[in-house]
């Protein structure tokens, strides 16, 4: 099932509108404001520039975490493509049967990698993540076969750059699957809610202070937005290219 958080723009109308009604819920409350003693004006005041004091931390943190693990996205992709290189020219210190066999496979499955990052569709996800385990399988049979036939320094230096290229998809996938947890989208999102509430209780008259009233919950969605756009690895703008593994693509299938 789909969440809002995997559809950027899905989440900037649902929080806008969101914090458009909290800020409205607070006019409507705003007669509380004004019955309020001198003292007590200053002690809601403070509560209110608090509160906004820790939503603008919250959304900072927030962003942090969504930024790091997009890092970790970038890093994984280039750890890739340095993992199927090497083993690529590993492979030709094979006997030339066992590197005719290793070769082409790590071709294909550099370009089932290339698939993974520029996939949309669930179903496509699902048929890419297929093959790619099936070639896994077939790549550690290529390299099983000679290193069980002749144990020597090189065959394991070739076993275990094979090993690296199935560990590195694994932490490519375990990466892609490392978001920001439901919780902490929740308390976000109450925190927003309950600033838009404050505001709109602070204003003395709705109607002429209504453009000023839009101005938190327009920030606040668009800091939505550009954090679940880049928390989500495959929806919105800002995504991870494969611009590794297609340099690595290019050079491999380079003619000599």
């Amino acid at each position: 099932m789909t969440s809002p958080t995997d559809e950027p723009f899905l989440l900037f109308g649902i929080s806008i509108t969101i914090m458009v009604l909290s800020a409205w819920v607070g006019t409507l409350l705003s007669g509380m404001q004004r019955i309020l003693k001198e003292g007590a004006r200053e002690d809601f005041g403070v509560i209110q520039a608090a509160t906004l004091t820790l939503l603008g931390l919250i959304i900072g943190f927030t962003f942090s975490m969504a930024l790091g693990r997009y890092d970790q996205r970038k890093d994984y992709e280039e750890a890739e493509a340095n993992a199927i290189g090497t083993e690529y020219l590993r492979a030709e210190l094979l006997p030339p049967d066992d590197a005719a066999r290793v070769q082409p496979l790590l071709l294909a499955y550099l370009d089932q990698r290339i698939q993974f990052y520029t996939a949309r569709d669930e179903e496509p996800q699902r048929q890419i993540l297929s093959r790619t385990a099936r070639l896994q399988r077939d790549l550690w049979a290529a390299v099983q076969a000679p290193a069980v036939t002749r144990p020597d320094p090189i065959t394991t230096l070739v076993a275990q750059g094979m090993n690296d290229v199935l560990n590195s998809q694994g932490y490519t996938q375990a990466a892609w699957w490392n978001r920001i947890p439901t919780a902490a989208w929740g308390l976000l999102l109450a925190i927003a809610i309950c600033s838009n509430v404050l505001i709109g209780i602070g204003t003395r008259n709705a109607r002429r202070e209504f453009l000023f009233l839009l101005i938190l919950p327009l920030i606040v969605a668009v800091a939505f937005l550009l954090i679940a756009d880049i928390d989500s690895p495959r929806q919105g703008m800002i995504r991870v290219a494969p611009e590794n593994l297609l340099s690595l693509s290019q050079s491999l299938r380079a003619p000599e």
